[in-house]
């Protein structure tokens, strides 16, 4: 087994950075949309329902696009639980 998607959650002084890897077809990349969120609001709620874009995602036999979007929102809020 391997992971699909990976997901990543910085919060420093300088603020929050997200990343992903493993789900867009242009490679590893930066959830701007949820740095944005999670600056003001640091916590799973913040992103809700957040998730990537199908139409930019991987397809292949591991998965669909759909499903590829739907795990940049899992792991992110995973992420961000993981932090406490």
């Amino acid at each position: 087994r391997f992971a699909l998607v990976g997901g990543f959650v910085a919060k420093t002084a300088d603020g929050v950075r997200v990343a992903v890897t493993g789900a867009s077809n242009n490679g590893v990349y930066r959830l701007s949309e949820a740095e944005t969120a999670l600056n003001g609001d640091f916590s799973e709620g913040a992103i809700a329902g957040m998730s990537g874009n199908a139409d930019d995602m991987i397809t292949d036999l591991h998965g669909t696009g759909a499903y590829r979007a739907h795990l940049v929102g899992v792991l992110t809020r995973r992420a961000i639980a993981a932090c406490g």
